[in-house]
């Protein structure tokens, strides 16, 4: 799998604020698979994630595979769907679990498989992941950037409104999420999905006052 650096010269002109989707088949096949499974809610969220995490990791000249990151990004609300929920698991495991059995059924590599697992695992656990891999790093920083404006600010405006465009966010974002039944899965976690504990946010403007990953 190739990585990428902060270079986007050679940006495809299919491109969202500089950034491409890998034109592979292994993510043909994961954009198919959550689109089908997924809520285009969660579907557009999850492909916003993967846009703010490419971006953050250019800014700050990060060397990751963009495969992985999608794969992360794409897989990391796949355990709020009914098809990949469990009775006993958090849903942050579960969708790990969900992109696990997806990869390794298409041959990805041991290494590069739990790195996505633990990617999506993590990215509701504030403060560990920024010290791990890019691609841990920045599947966390996808989603703390769409769900409570961390580091809005070090987006361009062209940057956020090129992403929304490409893929939506509607103002009722966070309570869609909180009425649909598959949120209620995840029965042992301590901690609700991210986007049911913090006010609505909108990433093409200007926080009131800076969202706290904390009061997730």
């Amino acid at each position: 799998m190739a990585l990428v650096t902060s270079d986007t010269s050679k940006a495809q002109p299919s491109s969202v604020a500089g950034v491409v989707i890998p034109d592979s088949k292994l993510v043909r096949e994961v954009t198919e698979l959550v689109r089908d499974t997924e809520s285009p809610l969660l579907f557009h969220h999850s492909s916003r994630v993967y846009y703010w995490g490419a971006l953050t990791g250019k800014r700050r000249a990060l060397r990751f595979d963009p495969e992985l990151l999608y794969a992360g990004a794409m897989f990391h609300d796949m355990g709020l769907t009914p098809r990949h929920a469990s009775a006993h698991e958090r849903f942050e495991v579960d969708s790990a679990n969900a992109a696990r059995d997806f990869l390794r059924s298409h041959g990805i590599a041991e290494r590069e498989v739990e790195t996505v697992w633990t990617a999506i695992a993590l990215h509701t656990t504030p403060g560990v992941p920024p010290h791990m891999h890019p691609v841990i790093a920045l599947v966390t920083a996808g989603v703390e950037m769409d769900v409570l404006g961390i580091a809005f600010s070090e987006f361009t405006e062209v940057e956020r409104e090129a992403v929304v465009r490409a893929h939506p966010r509607p103002g009722h974002f966070k309570e869609e999420r909180s009425s649909r039944p598959s949120m209620t899965a995840s029965t042992t976690s301590p901690r609700p999905p991210l986007a049911l504990s913090t006010p609505t946010f909108s990433p093409t403007r200007i926080p009131r006052s800076g969202p706290s990953i904390s009061a997730a």
